[in-house]
């Protein structure tokens, strides 16, 4: 993708760091305004017609309706060139926002506390810019929901999005607390971590407190579960695999005298390895069933997979990084970092296509998924120019790049 510059002047912008400026109070209202309807996973509904509205007022095709309420806007070029596809998602968490803002949530319980209104946004603005030029190519806008542990990627990818919308090389994009505003991390290989969750009902004999002898205790096999659990990562998978077991959610008893018939636990298991996710299945199922045995109760475990690993093309990471250093100076780019063990759900398209997932710094401490966290309205001018500097430099600079990865 090459952008040409138009010598009539109708559709000429200046650089694109003066547009975004020039533009960003109007970009920090579209974003406020998403902050403060939030919705949960394919629940959509609105911020998809705010977008839409959006996009078409800059002229381009929008196709809804994908993955329930996901959408693409396709720019097409003046000229032939590669297709790029680049991706923001959607939805909120159900997490109660605390602060004071003027544009906080409306939605009770429910808020952007992990900046996917500024994701959105910075797609939205780099949309507006790029509408305005002349093009080689194509680009397919893609606004996917249902990112938080629900798997609105793979339904996309499933539902035939690169079917519909062929791509040469796919993008995602992510603000990360605790790098400085606008740095850009990106690496080849692995980037975030794979993610299974479990669930372990344990059934039990409920019986009165004061008289345990006559039943069984779904508590206190819990607890021996919950300590067992902490051997999978210390003695059953190789030390240079990362992998992390953690509950989430225990559930049991609703009486002060009585031990209850159900003991009900949730987890989630990360890992980079196919092996790993196995080994740690295969080591869930012995300690359920020895501890089943050895409490005499009934212990069910449901392992359910849910997001591979989120793996970078070697070739397009480092077409990546150096698009990014050529527009903000290598001082401002790091590829030298440890992967999340946090999981993305951008991994389905990454499995489908080539591609980069990378992370922009937010310039703050508050950690994602936090109730106080607000997406830094400072950041949309540099998410938006990676988006376009990524369509800019595309064809020159990843291509060769790619071929000598």
């Amino acid at each position: 993708m090459t952008l040409i510059e138009n010598q009539n002047g109708s559709r000429r912008v200046g650089s694109a760091e003066a547009f975004f400026r020039d533009r960003q109070a109007i970009y920090a209202g579209w974003r406020q305004h998403l902050h403060q309807f939030p919705e949960v996973a394919f629940q959509e509904h609105k911020t998809a017609a705010y977008i839409a509205e959006r996009l078409a007022e800059m002229g381009l095709a929008v196709e809804t309706g994908l993955a329930g309420t996901g959408l693409v806007a396709t720019l097409e070029g003046d000229e032939p060139g590669p297709a790029l596809g680049l991706r923001a998602d959607m939805d909120a968490l159900p997490i109660l926002e605390e602060s004071k803002l003027t544009y906080r949530s409306r939605h009770h319980g429910v808020s952007h506390a992990c900046g996917h209104d500024g994701h959105m946004t910075m797609l939205l603005a780099a949309a507006d810019y790029l509408s305005r030029h002349r093009l080689a190519g194509s680009v397919r806008f893609i606004f996917q929901p249902a990112e938080e542990a629900e798997g609105g990627g793979r339904r996309m990818v499933e539902e035939g999005l690169f079917d519909r919308f062929p791509v040469d090389a796919i993008f995602g994009l992510h603000n990360w607390p605790g790098l400085p505003l606008g740095t850009v991390a990106v690496r080849p290989g692995p980037m975030m971590a794979a993610m299974d969750l479990f669930t372990v009902t344990i059934k039990a004999s409920g019986v009165h407190a004061a008289l345990p002898h006559l039943g069984t205790d779904a508590i206190v096999a819990a607890g021996t579960l919950i300590s067992s659990l902490q051997s999978i990562t210390s003695r059953a998978v190789d030390a240079m695999q990362p992998v992390v077991v953690s509950l989430t959610q225990i559930h049991g008893g609703n009486s002060l005298n009585a031990l209850p018939g159900e003991v009900v636990l949730h987890g989630t298991v990360r890992a980079f390895s196919e092996q790993a996710r196995a080994t740690v299945q295969q080591r869930l199922e012995q300690i359920v069933n020895g501890i089943a045995i050895a409490h005499d109760v009934k212990a069910v475990l449901a392992f359910t997979p849910k997001y591979p690993a989120t793996i970078n093309d070697p070739g397009v990471a480092a077409a990546a990084a150096v698009i990014a250093a050529e527009t903000w100076g290598e001082q401002s780019v790091i590829t030298e970092f440890e992967p999340s063990m946090a999981s993305e759900d951008f991994a389905f398209m990454l499995d489908a296509k080539m591609g980069c997932y990378a992370w922009i710094g937010n310039g703050n401490r508050t950690p994602l998924h936090n109730p106080g966290f607000d997406f830094n309205d400072a950041l949309i001018p540099y998410g938006a120019l990676y988006w376009a500097a990524l369509v800019n430099s595309w064809p020159k600079t990843a291509i060769g790049t790619a071929a000598q990865a």
